[in-house]
């Protein structure tokens, strides 16, 4: 994923940009570990040199993969590079991105783009799954370990509520 333009088009990560880009950037590698967490696709942020000078580098937080590109490569560059060398008949590629451009070379290339849009509902739905399954398991009442009669199991609730 192109990391600059999910930060620019997610309405949250806007705002930590604003303050502090290095804050937008630490909370979307965040938000893209709870989407691998939580999917299990294998997830890579892709930041070009724009914003951060210097060597390019490959780190990992969070299991999430995170790249920067060197100084004079952009974001959609080694996310085309990454696209050549990941896509096979095995694997399915998807590029998240909103740059329209960027979106139709992938494309070319064998993978599949999720707009930004479409990646922050996706992020969405599967936290709202994980809430719904969360809420369903509280509601189930947890049944006893060892099976005990009716009658058995009032008296201990009597004891257990100091009842005589």
């Amino acid at each position: 994923m192109d990391g600059y333009n999910i930060i620019g088009a997610w309405e949250e990560l806007q705002k930590l940009k604003d303050k502090d880009m290095s804050q937008a950037r630490d909370r979307l590698i965040e938000l893209m570990a709870e989407y691998q967490a939580l999917s299990g696709n294998r997830t890579i942020v892709v930041f070009d040199a724009y914003y951060v000078k210097g060597i390019s580098s490959k780190l990992e937080e969070y299991n999430v993969e995170i790249i920067y590109t060197k100084e004079k490569e952009t974001a959609d560059e080694c996310i085309e590079k990454l696209v050549k060398d990941i896509k096979n008949v095995d694997t399915q590629v998807y590029v998240a991105t909103s740059d329209y451009a960027e979106q139709r070379t992938v494309f070319g290339s064998g993978a599949l783009r999720k707009s930004a849009r479409e990646l922050y509902i996706e992020l969405r739905n599967i936290e709202g799954e994980i809430e719904e399954s969360i809420d369903r398991y509280k509601k189930v009442k947890p049944q006893a370990r060892i099976p005990l009669e009716k009658n058995i199991l009032e008296t201990f609730e009597k004891w257990r509520r100091g009842d005589k």
